[in-house]
């Protein structure tokens, strides 16, 4: 990802001398996944939306960056693939399955504005495993089976068994920004401290 600050002709231009740079380490650009635009329209990086907005109640503008609309939808279809699976194995197990993807991917995308989309993806798990909990226990009614698998110290409704509790993803902390300038060593503004023995 390259970051120009001027008219889409100098990005372009750049775009030649980073091809040309690259060449002489035998890489080259991938036309498919190379592309200029404007900061305001977005762009997809590494799974996160980069794009300029106004800031909600404001006239002020802001680059943001959320898990973009593909990324959601590949951590749902895994979702939708684990909660498919059949019924005559322990839902411990499905959760076990549940809170490793749902917790690495909320960690990767812990550094965006993210608590909207981790409350999505929550409450998206939640009625993948009561469906899945619907088809295991086909007879049971939902008291049956709140009692059973859901219910939690405080009146919490939460999938759970053997222990294994269902993993929220809106329960890890986001932190949007991440300025370390400061603190990251470097030949140019690291200091040199000598000292000396005083006799």
């Amino acid at each position: 990802m390259v970051l120009v600050s001027g008219t889409e002709a100098q990005a372009e231009a750049l775009k030649v001398e980073v091809a040309a740079v690259l060449s002489t380490v035998g890489l080259r650009l991938s036309e498919e996944k190379t592309s200029v635009c404007n900061i305001s329209e977005g762009f997809d990086f590494l799974g996160f939306r980069i794009q300029r907005k106004r800031k909600r109640g404001t006239n002020r503008v802001y680059v943001y960056s959320w898990p973009s609309k593909k990324a959601l939808a590949s951590i749902m279809a895994k979702v939708k693939a684990i909660t498919r699976q059949g019924t005559d194995q322990p839902l411990s197990l499905v959760l076990r399955q549940l809170n490793s993807a749902l917790h690495g991917w909320a960690v990767y995308f812990r550094h965006g504005c993210s608590k909207q989309t981790f409350n999505y993806l929550n409450h998206y798990t939640w009625k993948r495993v009561w469906g899945w909990l619907r088809r295991k226990h086909r007879r049971a009614s939902w008291k049956a089976i709140r009692r059973r698998y859901l219910m939690l110290p405080g009146n919490r409704l939460v999938p759970h068994d053997a222990g294994i509790v269902l993993f929220n993803p809106a329960s890890v902390p986001v932190t949007r920004y991440r300025y370390r300038g400061t603190k990251i060593p470097n030949p140019w503004t690291q200091r040199t401290v000598t000292t000396r023995t005083i006799e």
